[in-house]
């Protein structure tokens, strides 16, 4: 769909749609820029003050993954008046604006429709310096890739639906989903990064193939070096896969190596469907996080060994 959509020619426009990035970016002038994101989901947890804590630090997170600033939080609202208590509804809203204001940011206004189907998000609005940007396009030969959050909450998430994860298990997941990636963009401004994305729906492999192909590199990510939530190796055994997985997998393509030496397990948990997930910074200094993999010479992909 997003081919059949012209790019803009706007020269003042620094992240557009054509590089697949995490938000857009628009300078206004010369030490400032926007930055502009929308994010929403259906349920992933059953509490609403943790869903709304989730959505909102997922929405949020884009303008993390581009270096910025959170500012200001419109909420996008779909829900079914008539199927839950109005408190219901009204957890989900105060999850979302506890955690915005843990972020600085302010909750302006928002938009409701009524829907059978819940769903609950933000559009975010932030700030950053254009010459402090990260952007996917700046990946370059000789970066390590650092990995702020373990991976696994789409794994965690359809165990918990078959209840074949622990209480432990999920409270992990959730706290992992709900953190904000703040830390995290600061560690990276304080080394210098200006290549960086964060692991959403694309999953671990699927976001770094994005940074391959704006940047023109090959990256290599080390399976055994994956950070992963509590119980998830025994939930991928016992069958919590999601197809989000499947559908990373062939979006990457002919663009994916793998190693045989890689177990399969570890394979699904760099191609799980991350909800709020970590940040990918991509740096020559080192960064107090795991780190997981290189920026390559070669063929634009990504080889997981």
């Amino acid at each position: 769909m997003l081919r059949h959509i012209p790019t803009s020619a706007d020269p003042n426009v620094l992240v557009g749609l054509d590089t697949r990035d995490d938000a857009g970016v628009l300078r206004l002038d010369d030490e400032r820029a926007l930055v502009q994101t929308v994010d929403f989901f259906t349920p992933v947890v059953d509490d609403p003050y943790s869903y709304g804590a989730i959505a909102a630090a997922n929405a949020l997170s884009d303008v993390y993954a581009m270096g910025g600033t959170p500012i200001s939080v419109l909420n996008i609202a779909c829900f079914d008046p008539s199927s839950a208590p109005a408190e219901v509804w009204a957890d989900v809203l105060r999850g979302a604006h506890d955690k915005t204001m843990e972020a600085g940011a302010v909750v302006l206004g928002g938009h409701s429709v009524e829907d059978p189907q819940p769903k609950f998000g933000m559009a975010v609005t932030g700030w950053v310096h254009p010459g402090r940007m990260f952007a996917n396009t700046n990946a370059q030969v000789g970066d390590r890739i650092y990995l702020t959050k373990p991976l696994g909450t789409g794994i965690v998430t359809t165990a918990a639906k078959f209840d074949k994860c622990s209480e432990e298990e999920l409270a992990a997941a959730i706290a992992s989903m709900a953190s904000l990636n703040r830390q995290a963009c600061e560690m990276g401004q304080a080394v210098e990064v200006r290549c960086a994305t964060d692991i959403t729906g694309f999953g671990l492999v699927g976001h770094l193939y994005n940074v391959a192909r704006a940047s023109g590199v090959r990256i290599r990510v080390r399976s055994t070096d994956l950070p992963v939530l509590p119980g998830v190796r025994g939930m991928v055994a016992a069958g919590c896969l999601t197809g989000g997985a499947a559908k990373n997998e062939a979006f990457v393509g002919d663009a994916l190596s793998v190693s045989p030496a890689v177990e399969r397990w570890l394979l699904e948990v760099a191609l799980d469907p991350q909800t709020s997930g970590g940040l990918a910074l991509f740096s020559r200094v080192p960064v107090e996080v795991p780190c997981i993999g290189e920026v390559l010479e070669g063929p634009v992909g990504v080889e997981v060994v």
